[in-house]
């Protein structure tokens, strides 16, 4: 019996992800649809693999067999998500992924009473999105309770990886998102921008961006006003201001392909610069009489923090027995759980 699937395995975090649990004792399948490049990393790990497209439920559920864990690693996960997850409801395995994507949340949280009937725990959202700032949110709501409004941000040097690059043209064309009163709305593309402190005192300008935690952060917390924001020159802010007239443009077949071809060229951060360039995450809370309540999170790499935080969960769940149902990072780990990850500390 194989516990654990990594699904997108072969990818930028896939192979991060796959080569940190053979280090931990864990024997991972290792899944996708390119038979080359699973075979390539598998080989060298000693690893089974499977390949398999999505297309196909009946496929999907022979591949799930014997595997009590699946962890996603394939985006754009507004593509993957679904068939894996159904697939993960009808053969009882827990479903994991590492997506940054509202509509995947919300996707996820949807299934939640059939997931509780079945002992599945769904759980978007095991990495950088959304672990730090989740916890961080869940933090803040227990020091000042009656909050209305809370702001994340987060500033992640290094580049993105491939997959990110491909969901970020996606994103272009839905705009921005934020949770006013309680639901999410659609805002303008980077709808709002504001400066954070570094832990050197120095300045960062950022700007709006819908980040997973405007709908996660509202399930952990229960506040009802959430924004967050990405840390970004100015220059490119103002850009993004005028990539709103071109949405429509964007948003068009051919157009897509293409800005989704140029970002699949995208390399990925390498080992040194992993090493090398750290996160810093902010967090401020505000309730109805005006009192505000700020923290933030030094983090390693978004990348390098995904592949621990990820393998953590893995871990527990193969050693403990959560009833089934959707999670957010707070809830089925605790806010205290980013505070255990490798070189993650606390900034009051």
């Amino acid at each position: 019996m194989h516990p654990i699937l990594i699904y997108g395995a072969n990818g930028y975090t896939g192979r991060l992800i796959a080569a940190e649990a053979c280090k931990r004792g864990l024997k991972p399948v290792l899944a996708g649809r390119n038979r080359d490049a699973l075979d390539a990393l598998a080989e060298p790990l000693k690893l089974t693999r499977r390949v398999f497209e999505l297309g196909d439920p009946a496929e999907i559920d022979r591949n799930l067999d014997g595997i009590r864990i699946v962890l996603n690693c394939a985006g754009p996960f507004e593509r993957t998500c679904e068939p894996l997850l159904e697939a993960c409801l009808r053969n009882r395995a827990h479903y994991l992924d590492i997506t940054g994507e509202i509509d995947v949340f919300a996707l996820c949280h949807h299934t939640d009473k059939r997931a509780q009937y079945e002992g599945v725990v769904v759980f978007p959202g095991t990495g950088f999105d959304v672990v730090p700032t989740d916890c961080l949110a869940a933090m803040l709501k227990n020091r000042l309770p009656d909050a209305s409004h809370l702001v994340l941000g987060f500033e992640a040097a290094g580049g993105p990886s491939p997959g990110t690059a491909r969901t970020s043209v996606g994103g272009l064309v839905k705009g921005g998102r934020a949770r006013v009163n309680g639901e999410v709305v659609e805002v303008p593309l980077a709808w709002k921008s504001r400066t954070f402190t570094r832990e050197d005192g120095s300045e960062r300008s950022a700007v709006s961006i819908p980040w997973g935690d405007v709908y996660t952060a509202f399930v952990s917390t229960g506040i009802p006003n959430v924004e967050t924001y990405m840390a970004m020159p100015e220059k490119t802010i103002a850009n993004m201001r005028r990539l709103r007239h071109l949405r429509w443009f964007l948003g068009l077949g051919p157009v897509q392909k293409f800005l989704e071809r140029r970002a699949a060229q995208t390399d990925g951060p390498d080992e040194q610069r992993r090493q090398r360039c750290g996160c810093q995450v902010w967090g401020e809370v505000r309730n109805g009489a005006g009192k505000e309540v700020a923290l933030s999170l030094i983090t390693p790499n978004g990348y390098l923090l995904t592949v621990t935080a990820s393998l953590g969960i893995v871990e527990h769940l193969l050693a403990n027995s959560p009833a089934g149902g959707y999670y957010t990072p707070s809830l089925l780990m605790g806010e205290d759980y980013v505070l255990g990850l490798p070189g993650v500390r606390l900034v009051e």
